[in-house]
């Protein structure tokens, strides 16, 4: 299940435990409750921006996934916090 809810210039993005969201990482770390929360960034392009962020050193918790609403890739930053860059279907 999903849901894309918004009000205003507020947008929350909700997936249930049997969605793309629910995947187990590469290292096999699966969601715990309350699932990955994490900061969202939408992306024109990610494979360029995944080439560019790994040319300055970063390194990703996964390699793309591409589902029907698009692609996604998650990485955490130097503090820790879990963030996904988000390329939306209609972008491609």
């Amino acid at each position: 299940a999903f849901a894309d809810v918004t009000r205003g210039a507020l947008r929350l993005l909700l997936s249930g435990p049997t969605s793309s969201a629910g995947r187990p990482m590469p290292d096999g770390e699966r969601p715990g409750p309350g699932g990955w929360n994490r900061i969202h960034l939408i992306v024109e392009d990610i494979a360029a921006e995944v080439a560019r962020l790994r040319a300055a050193g970063l390194s990703f918790r996964n390699e793309i996934v591409t589902g029907p609403g698009g692609s996604q890739i998650l990485l955490v930053d130097p503090s820790g916090n879990l963030v996904e860059l988000f390329e939306p279907a209609e972008s491609r």
